[in-house]
């Protein structure tokens, strides 16, 4: 098969496209013909050596990604033959093998993906749509909730703000440059904001006319979450009126703005939660919490009710995929197609 494969660790440049040999399923398990493979921000930094909030390091020379869909081809002993020819989802953990032509995963891990939905969109909900879902039950989200969301534009900022204004909430969406914000208003937000310009914070102010935020779900962190956060204060109001009622509340589920690599998220004692893998699957309950996640994002996507961006790049270009990622240059979810 062909595979993108990394022997070094270091830049995009060092993730190289040749073939490589087939995975072969062992018990329990199933091979996927790949035909979209998800790309998130830590796969950057397990690239380059850092490990980030991954548990585990990557031994070399390995197969990056983490998610997947496709068409199983080939079953390890013990797998039910229904499996066979359908179209499934997965995400692997913290295993490797993403970025090919062929992966192998645990039967468990599997979920069969709606019919309407396409391979992309399918492995855009089983990552970032279950991050999105596991955030969500924090929120609480309402008619009463104005919700501030930095990087509205992104994989994850797509999914809350049709969440959030699915609620009732009112949405103010944050994103890097014009095209970004026109895609965030798009999405359905009341207001869409450039955090490129210095004045952003009083824009915002000014369309909320004294009304503090509620809620910032926040996954950048720094000088952006800092801002966002005075948005929560009563004592920020331009009439200088109190506001009753408990204070908003700041929800932290990544730090991409302090750099994923060596940084760590803004917090704000009494106001700031942590919302990340652990505390989610707590929330979400049951026995395998991480794969009801999974589920809620594929059914809240394959009604409608979701939708997710998709940047699609071809699998053999992952390292011009990673380097947009790095800089900002994408919108929403981004796929490798083989």
């Amino acid at each position: 098969m062909r595979a993108i494969r990394l022997h070094t660790f270091g830049p995009a440049e060092n993730l190289s496209y040749e073939e490589t040999e087939d995975p072969v399923p062992g018990p329990g398990q199933v091979r996927i013909a790949v035909r979209a493979a998800g790309v998130h921000l830590l796969d950057t930094a397990l690239r380059e050596g850092h490990q980030g909030p991954a548990p585990r390091p990557t031994a070399l020379p390995t197969v990056p990604g983490r998610e997947v869909a496709g068409t199983v081809e080939s079953l390890g002993e013990g797998v039910a033959g229904l499996w066979l020819g359908k179209r499934v989802v997965a995400h692997l953990g913290f295993a490797p093998g993403g970025y090919a032509e062929l992966a192998v995963t645990d039967v468990d891990r599997v979920h069969e993906i709606p019919g309407n939905l396409d391979f992309a969109q399918a492995v855009a909900m089983i990552g970032t749509g279950r991050t999105a879902m596991g955030i969500v039950q924090f929120a609480e989200l309402g008619p009463d909730s104005v919700a501030v969301i930095p990087a509205a534009a992104g994989g994850i900022g797509t999914l809350l703000v049709q969440y959030a204004k699915n609620a009732g909430a009112t949405v103010i969406g944050l994103a890097g440059g014009p095209s970004k914000t026109a895609r965030v208003r798009a999405n359905g937000a009341d207001l869409a904001v450039d955090y490129q310009d210095s004045a952003w914070p009083g824009k915002v102010r000014a369309f909320l006319g004294g009304r503090p935020a509620t809620v910032v779900l926040d996954g950048v962190g720094g000088d952006i979450a800092r801002e966002c956060v005075a948005l929560l204060d009563p004592d920020d109001r331009p009439d200088g009126s109190d506001r009753p009622g408990r204070p908003g509340r700041h929800l932290v589920f990544g730090w991409s703005g302090e750099g994923i690599r060596d940084g760590g998220p803004y917090l704000v004692e009494g106001v700031s939660e942590q919302v990340l893998g652990d505390a989610m699957a707590r929330r979400a309950g049951g026995p395998h919490p991480i794969r009801t996640l999974e589920l809620r994002a594929l059914t809240e996507a394959a009604a409608g009710r979701l939708t997710p961006a998709v940047q699609r790049f071809p699998l053999a270009e992952a390292a011009a995929a990673h380097r947009a990622l790095e800089t900002r240059g994408t919108t929403g979810k981004v796929v490798l197609e083989p």
